[in-house]
């Protein structure tokens, strides 16, 4: 059989940016591109000591990188305290009373900090918690909404040189105490409630109940973000303090100091930890380091999003997330940005409310999630209408590939087709971007990942690891490592070995399935795992779903195999249609009809389930590995499931009669 990934779908739609975007931007044409990323390839040490010019370092690297696969290091010998570069540099110039943070609460209450008072917090909260025994080195696990004390608790952390281990607020007590147990936290920063869709998210409860069997937790230090009467909750004493009151102690003499002028570390120095769920056994403790984080996070921000002084950026993703911490916390904070956090729920109290806050703030840069879009397209186009969106100069996305027709919508509805877009591809363990297009240089192919970014190194295979031709899908793969990389897992090196290092020996293997065009464009179509054996034709999921997100009458789709004693392979797919329609013998007839002209008659689904929901993660991808297990008729969830949002979708898919 071919080992190559087949690529049905064509694309012929292209957009240039607007001259005027052009004239503008930071990166204004191709050739500028493509001088600055033959540079990052041939001559890395110079690009990088460059673009990092801006940057805070105490003590400059003495030799840029050093390897032995799977291990790295960048900017050998540096040392520098990295809130420096985000917030310190920026207390002696303009952006010193520039608003960092602009927060609105799901209830609709707002704050701003500047970046001088988010100085002031972070210096605050570091002495207090230095005055707690916190030191470099310790593991903090901070389990909080979308709150700007989130922020200055990462900050706080990374300017102690404590790696901070962010556990999104959605999870359970029992994923937050594996997190907690597997990286042996000393201390536990929560709060009491958080807003989401109209209710109370109570946290602290959560906590306590994960702190219970959590024996490496001394402190517990708890924000009020709902006050008692909203979501009471129960203070154990000795070890939990509220976050006001640890504030409102005088910190000594000693830890303000260090607070102050904060101690340099070495460059790789761990940054923090972020879990991120496997296919099957327990998260993986994804490990980064701080200086080829906070370069690969500064410059992929500065040059992706075309940051201005005058822009309002918002980056729709949790804190939780590695999204969150890239382009929320440190690549937009190191590059001055002003940056807006929302609290709650895209629908809450109705389906307009990111459209509401865009004209409310005038925001100028949008980064959300394929998900959301097509969350947008079901909910109708009459809630962005209701809206001022003008301000908006720039959409981004992230998450998982989109599918040309939600790009399309995106560009059209929300951009009113002035807007370019950057389609972004990176993994939690890339750190940072490693695929778009820069927003004043390319064209735009709706559905494209675009090229490499300066300093990635990438490629499209065969399993024996020779390039593959245009249009020819083969695995993703990364040929050398890039500053932002993961370092390890923690506590598991082997682990990080196998997973990503040991299938194509000596290349980052992303575990996804791509091809590359005939412009050098890429299209990733799907985790290789999802990729379906289709009556001897191996096609990525996203290519079904694509085209049948193409058809009038899908909001959204998901496709997997399931087991089948004459073909091998089954396809099964599921759809939520639009609202208003039907589900019927009719629509099945429709979309297998669209699939013969979209992709060709064998990839005609053998199985169309209908579904108002598709099980997906609180992050908004689809979890087709638990779609697989429902196809394939198994009666009990397997895996880890710390990451579904919701399981009574699960519930619904089984008890639903095909």
């Amino acid at each position: 059989m071919s080992d190559k990934i087949e690529s049905r779908l064509q694309e012929t739609r292209r957009f240039s940016p607007s001259k005027k975007f052009s004239d503008s931007a930071k990166i204004k044409n191709v050739d500028d591109y493509k001088a600055l990323y033959k540079q990052s390839i041939e001559d890395p040490e110079a690009f990088w000591r460059e673009q990092t010019r801006d940057l805070v370092f105490r003590a400059p690297f003495t030799k840029f990188s050093e390897w032995t696969l799977p291990h790295a290091k960048f900017f050998v010998g540096a040392k520098l305290n990295l809130t420096e570069s985000c917030l310190d540099r920026h207390l002696t110039t303009d952006v010193r009373n520039r608003a960092a943070i602009i927060w609105e609460g799901e209830p609709g209450e707002t704050r701003t900090l500047t970046y001088f008072e988010l100085h002031r917090e972070v210096v605050r909260l570091s002495a207090a918690l230095t005055d707690h025994g916190v030191k470099a080195g310790d593991r903090i696990a901070i389990y909080m909404g979308m709150v700007p004390e989130a922020v200055v608790a990462m900050l706080a952390c990374a300017r102690l040189g404590a790696t901070h281990s962010v556990v999104f607020g959605g999870f359970s007590s029992e994923a937050l105490r594996d997190r907690i147990n597997d990286c042996q936290a000393k201390v536990l920063i929560t709060q009491d409630g958080a807003w989401r869709r109209g209710n109370v998210v109570p946290l602290k409860k959560l906590a306590d109940a994960a702190v219970a069997h959590t024996p490496s937790i001394e402190r517990v230090v708890v924000f009020s973000r709902m006050g008692n009467d909203a979501c009471p909750v129960t203070m154990t004493e000795g070890r939990d303090i509220w976050w006001s009151d640890l504030l409102s102690h005088p910190a000594s003499e000693a830890s303000l100091k260090n607070a102050r002028s904060p101690e340099a570390f070495d460059a790789e120095h761990p940054l923090f930890i972020l879990y991120t769920s496997g296919s099957t056994g327990k998260p993986k403790g994804v490990l980064h380091s701080t200086a080829g984080y906070l370069a690969g996070a500064h410059v992929t921000a500065k040059y992706i999003f075309d940051l201005k002084p005058t822009d309002l950026y918002w980056c729709t993703a949790d804190i939780g997330w590695v999204t969150g911490h890239s382009y929320i916390v440190y690549g937009p904070l190191s590059n001055g940005a002003s940056c807006l956090l929302y609290e709650g729920a895209p629908n809450a109290p109705d389906p307009g409310r990111f459209w509401k806050i865009i004209e409310r703030h005038g925001v100028t840069v949008l980064y959300t999630a394929p998900t959301a879009i097509r969350a947008f397209i079901r909910w109708g186009n009459e809630w962005p209408a209701k809206y001022d969106l003008s301000s908006l100069r720039l959409l981004g996305s992230v998450g998982e590939p989109i599918n040309p027709e939600a790009w399309m919508w995106y560009r059209n509805i929300i951009g009113q087709e002035r807007c370019p877009i950057v389609d972004t591809w990176w993994q939690t363990e890339t750190g940072a971007v490693m695929l778009t297009t820069m927003p004043g240089a390319h064209a735009t192919k709706p559905g494209s990942t675009g090229l490499p970014f300066f300093g990635v190194d990438i490629d499209v295979v065969k399993d024996r690891g020779e390039s593959c031709g245009a249009n020819e899908g083969g695995k993703l793969i990364i040929r050398k490592p890039w500053p932002s990389m993961a370092r390890t897992l923690y506590g598991d090196d082997a682990r990080f070995h196998e997973a990503y290092w040991s299938q194509m020996p000596g290349v980052y293997f992303t575990g996804d399935g791509a091809r590359r065009d005939e412009d050098g464009y890429f299209w990733v179509v799907g985790r290789i795992d999802d990729v379906l054996n289709v009556a001897g034709h191996r096609i990525g999921t996203a290519e079904i779903e694509s085209a049948l997100v193409s058809h009038p009458a899908v909001a959204e789709a998901a496709a997997v195999g399931k087991p089948d004693e004459l073909k091998g392979q089954a396809l099964v797919v599921f759809v939520t249609l639009k609202g208003g329609i039907k589900g019927d013998d009719a629509m099945k007839k429709s979309l297998g009809e669209h699939i013969d002209k979209e992709i060709g008659k064998f990839a005609r689904p053998d199985q169309v389930r209908f579904a108002d929901a598709l099980p997906k993660t609180r992050s908004g991808k689809i979890m087709r590995r638990l779609l697989r297990d429902v196809a394939a008729g198994v009666a009990e969830t397997r895996g880890d499931t710390s990451t579904l949002e919701d399981l009574s979708v699960l519930a619904t898919l089984r008890g639903d009669e095909e």
